[in-house]
């Protein structure tokens, strides 16, 4: 776990502020406050470290929302999606960052990115394990969509039982804390967007345990195998290994903070347009990770106002099949 801080305790909430922000409003000039030295040695493109453009916006809208009152944690987040998926985890890979400036912290974490879809046919907008090559603020589209979020509340929902040895069964809980996002990102909660932990429970059967507090009006739960996916993708959402989720669920429970993914739609647009001339992004003023960029070729934001009608014929073109009732388990001697 991250050390407590102290030290805003003793100063209040006031001052530390006035440490992290100078004098001035925080977003008003890109001047406002210097990065510490500190923080400083971890900015770069190396592993274990976040891209300078990543951390000057995730810093700008951190202490804009400070400034605004909005945001009360001595802690933000950002997320560098151009990245590989470290799925190691560790402090020397990753992509998602947790910055603490009152208590001089800085951690990196995996995480994935959206998986995106492949409607055959019609649009391949999907995204493999290591890389993202496609981004999007689509209903539907399970894409990330880059740019700004607030932290909000959190729900922890049953998704059921699973082999924990061969005696015992245990419970999968798992909690979803809510992003809302800004401008781009502004659909976040109709899209269900938001940060959980990597883990569910498959080939679900039903298991009879009347006993349970889950158990249905038949007495039964659903019963299956647990499955973390810490180096997988999502459906759109930010996800963490078990264990790196349990800290950030932490981190902001009753305490919103904010959090910058990057790219956003600017981003993409700009790369692409330089790949597409020829040009090296990084000439052009722009970021990408190199060996993902080398994987993907040029990335593509698809944006909302294009995609959800392709999306929306799809499924009239190719209706669900109604659902098929869940197997009940077959009996297991312990």
């Amino acid at each position: 776990m991250l050390p407590r801080f102290s030290i805003f305790k003793r100063l209040g909430f006031a001052a530390v502020v006035a440490s992290l922000c100078g004098a001035g409003p925080a977003f008003a000039s890109s001047n406002a406050s210097a990065i510490p030295g500190w923080l400083a040695g971890y900015v770069g493109e190396g592993s274990g470290q976040i891209a300078p453009v990543v951390l000057e916006r995730a810093r700008a809208l951190y202490l804009e929302k400070v400034a605004e009152g909005r945001v009360r944690n001595t802690c933000y987040f950002a997320m560098d999606a151009t990245r590989p998926n470290d799925r190691t985890g560790g402090t020397t890979g990753g992509r998602f960052y947790m910055i603490c400036e009152a208590s001089r912290s800085f951690r990196v974490i995996s995480s994935g990115h959206g998986g995106g879809r492949n409607l055959q046919g019609v649009a391949n907008f999907s995204n493999g394990r290591e890389c993202a090559k496609n981004f999007g603020n689509a209903m539907d589209s399970n894409l990330t969509a880059g740019g700004a979020y607030l932290t909000n509340e959190i729900k922890t929902t049953f998704k059921g039982y699973y082999r924990a040895s061969p005696n015992q069964d245990a419970v999968l809980t798992r909690s979803f804390v809510q992003f809302d996002g800004i401008g781009d990102t502004a659909n976040a909660r109709q899209r269900a967007i938001g940060g959980h932990a990597a883990a569910l429970v498959s080939g679900i059967c039903m298991q009879k345990k009347p006993e349970s507090p889950y158990a249905n009006r038949q007495g039964y739960v659903p019963f299956g195998k647990l499955v973390t996916y810490g180096g997988g993708r999502s459906d759109g959402c930010t996800s963490w290994s078990p264990e790196d989720a349990a800290q950030v669920l932490s981190m902001v429970k009753d305490n919103p903070t904010t959090l910058y993914i990057y790219p956003e739609a600017r981003d993409i647009s700009a790369v692409a347009r330089a790949i597409a001339s020829g040009q090296s992004p990084a000439k052009n003023g722009s970021y990408w990770n190199a060996s993902c960029l080398s994987e993907i070729g040029a990335p593509q934001f698809w944006p909302k106002e294009k995609l959800e009608p392709i999306i929306a014929q799809y499924k009239q073109d190719h209706p669900a099949p109604p659902p098929r009732p869940i197997p009940l388990c077959e009996a297991v001697s312990n």
